[in-house]
């Protein structure tokens, strides 16, 4: 998860471990308030024991969305940002499984530049919930501030059926685009 200020002392806490990585998901009262990738090898006290009612159904959604058991999660979210970044998130978590869109195509919905959705894509503080990774530069993947970057965005990807190819990860360089497989 990007830098964000410190998260209330109230908060409920639970990592998962999915085929992409370790992720930590942390709940604020009857919501989700942010997931992040965190670092498989470090020690995260009591990770999976918890008994919270939202933690267990949150972590038995991401169990479920890795067998290919679930295509949407259907939780409460409440994610800390500007109006602008909420009305960017709310696109991104309308993006279905195994579709893309390009950062354009959503600056074009929302009236503004490509470059500000992209910033508050980097700011998606619930990441794989609101699948940030779906969102692509025209003609490159577009950057992923989670897991192990790009290479866990491309994982993500072809889990859900998008055919990259050779898709650079940065502007400029050569490759194909992605391709939905059928």
């Amino acid at each position: 998860m990007p830098s964000s200020p410190a998260l209330p002392a109230e908060s409920r806490r639970d990592t998962v471990a999915l085929p992409w990585g370790m992720l930590a998901v942390i709940a604020l009262g009857d919501s989700i308030l942010a997931t992040t990738w965190i670092d498989a090898t470090a020690a995260v006290p009591n990770a999976g024991s918890t008994r919270d009612p939202l933690l267990l159904e949150t972590r038995r959604q991401l169990m479920a969305f890795a067998a290919r058991d679930l295509r949407q999660f259907d939780l409460p979210l409440a994610p800390r940002g500007t109006p602008f970044q909420q009305r960017v998130w709310s696109e991104i978590a309308a993006i279905p499984v195994g579709a893309t869109r390009s950062y354009g195509d959503i600056a074009s919905t929302l009236g503004t530049a490509p470059r500000a959705v992209g910033g508050a894509c980097g700011r998606n503080p619930i990441p794989l919930i609101v699948p940030c990774h779906r969102v692509l530069g025209r003609g490159w993947s577009g950057g992923y501030t989670g897991g192990a970057g790009v290479d866990t965005k491309r994982a993500l990807l072809a889990f859900e059926g998008v055919a990259l190819g050779s898709i650079p990860a940065q502007p400029g360089t050569s490759g194909d685009l992605l391709t939905r497989v059928p």
